[in-house]
């Protein structure tokens, strides 16, 4: 499922014009990921948490020059369902 298919189904249940819709989806990406960017997790009860990770500092490979490269710490974003979300998706969905 894409963003415009979000947008379309939002849009058919509801009514709302597409346009708006969209703008309002948009809005929210960009809060989240703005806060993510100040260091605030997001926290959005029954369906989970956008979070700061923070990677610890490791040794990689480079296979084309077959050396070692040190990956220094870094925080990278996350998704974290909730357990809500979670039970659903088991629930709901058959294991291939």
């Amino acid at each position: 499922m894409t963003k415009a298919d979000i947008v379309t189904n939002i849009s058919d249940k509801l009514g709302i014009d597409k346009t708006d819709i969209q703008s309002t989806i948009e809005k929210f990406m960009i809060e989240v990921k703005g806060s993510l960017e100040k260091g605030e997790n997001v926290y959005l009860r029954g369906f989970g948490s956008f979070i700061i990770k923070t990677r610890a500092e490791k040794t990689g490979r480079n296979i084309s020059k077959n050396t070692a490269v040190k990956i220094p710490a870094h925080n990278i974003p996350a998704f974290k369902p909730s357990k809500v979300f979670v039970n659903g998706v088991k629930a709901k969905v058959a294991v291939s």
